[in-house]
């Protein structure tokens, strides 16, 4: 595997890990945080928010979102856009749906499946 491949596929990788752990770790701190039309009704829209940006782990969500973003900025300037761009956003999709499957113990339906192997086969045929 040569060098530019290699920091190539790294830095999809850190997009792609750091996206996927932002989404998770957000989404769970929503379910841990409950209905937000409940708590406004009881402590008002600075309640709703305060229970938001309190929350541990959607502060480490919202940090791995903002990893994610800058390490998409570094890649666009460092490799081919019509590569990183596609491959880190579909890649992306397919490591939400496993994740969302064995962490936050969702059903994920065959049609989500079926959709993750279309875009594994496109980011395929995109890279060789």
């Amino acid at each position: 595997m040569t060098s530019a491949l290699l920091a190539t596929s790294a830095m999809i990788a850190a997009i792609v890990i750091s996206a996927t752990a932002g989404d998770i770790l957000t989404a769970s701190a929503m379910r841990q945080v409950g209905d937000l039309d409940v708590i406004r009704q009881r402590s008002g829209i600075l309640g709703a928010a305060g229970a938001v940006v309190t929350n541990g782990r959607f502060g480490l969500g919202v940090i791995c979102l903002a990893l994610s973003f800058f390490s998409l900025l570094f890649a666009f300037s460092h490799r081919d856009l019509s590569l990183i761009g596609p491959a880190a956003t579909s890649l992306t999709f397919v490591t939400n749906a496993l994740a969302a499957k064995f962490f936050l113990h969702e059903n994920v339906d065959r049609r989500r499946w079926t959709a993750a192997l279309f875009v594994c086969v496109g980011v395929a045929l995109l890279a060789f």
